[in-house]
């Protein structure tokens, strides 16, 4: 069964040949946009979060209910202006939304 499960822990996107994409959001490092010629009907749009080791999890704009909206908008320095960049257009293209900044050390 493939599916996006999106938690308070995790986000998590069981693929239809059972392999499962998976990052927690303790860990989450980078979010971007990718966006697909094929809109606006078909599936063209999805975030991609890419955790600390780089693996991460695709969830397409289509399973992103308000709350997992909500909690991409609370991410310090998340890119509103991008993400809006990213929803008109119609192109294969990249947007890098959000980054973890770096750890400082004191």
């Amino acid at each position: 069964m493939s599916g996006v499960e999106i938690n308070d822990t995790f986000v998590r996107r069981t693929l239809a040949d059972g392999r499962v994409e998976e990052v927690a959001w303790t860990e989450l490092a980078e979010v971007r946009i990718i966006t697909a010629a094929d809109g606006p009907f078909a599936g063209d749009v999805f975030f991609v979060l890419i955790g600390a080791t780089g693996k991460g999890c695709v969830v397409p704009y289509s399973a992103a209910d308000t709350a997992f909206l909500a909690k991409l908008q609370s991410l310090p320095g998340f890119d509103e202006a991008k993400v809006g960049e990213a929803m008109v257009g119609s192109a294969d293209r990249h947007f890098r939304v959000w980054q973890r900044p770096p750890h400082r050390a004191n």
